[in-house]
């Protein structure tokens, strides 16, 4: 699955506009750039949320990051 992970040079361009945008409180971040790896690999296979691969995280934790990043406007 390597292979398909965000290459450093590709994170960098995305890292500033993810990290800027906080949660409302309660567990600490997860890693941004796993999530957005899992958002892209839905993206790519058009799979539902609930096929994600575990290796992204739970599905419903990498979707609700994303879903945020979506209300905020990125």
């Amino acid at each position: 699955m390597a292979r398909l992970l965000m290459e450093n040079a590709e994170w960098a361009f995305f890292e500033p506009f993810l990290i800027g945008i906080r949660g409302r409180g309660g567990r600490p971040a997860t890693d941004h750039r796993l999530i957005l790896d899992g958002v892209f690999w839905i993206a790519r296979t058009g799979a539902p949320w609930r096929d994600l691969p575990e290796e992204f995280g739970k599905w419903s934790s990498v979707y609700r990051q994303f879903r945020r990043w979506t209300l905020s406007g990125l």
